[in-house]
């Protein structure tokens, strides 16, 4: 299996810090040097690690937008 490689390009928000200090974010990453996405995981608290996580493109991340606009929360 070849090495992942990633670059968080921009740090857009912490949702959440968990007793340890992980914090679920939402980023812009590229990863193994390919178009940078929407991401949603589990980052240790030096970003050495990462949980199991969800990458959106531009168009996903637009349509999760407008369907959370429209949910009564």
């Amino acid at each position: 299996m070849d090495k992942l490689s990633y670059e968080v390009l921009e740090h857009l928000a912490v949702l959440s810090t968990s007793p340890k200090g992980w914090t679920k974010e939402l980023n812009l990453v590229s990863w193994n040097e390919r178009p940078a996405k929407f991401d949603i995981r589990e980052w240790s608290p030096d970003h050495s690690k990462m949980g199991k996580g969800v990458t959106l493109s531009n168009e996903e991340m637009t349509a999760l937008k407008k369907q959370l606009l429209e949910i009564e929360l």
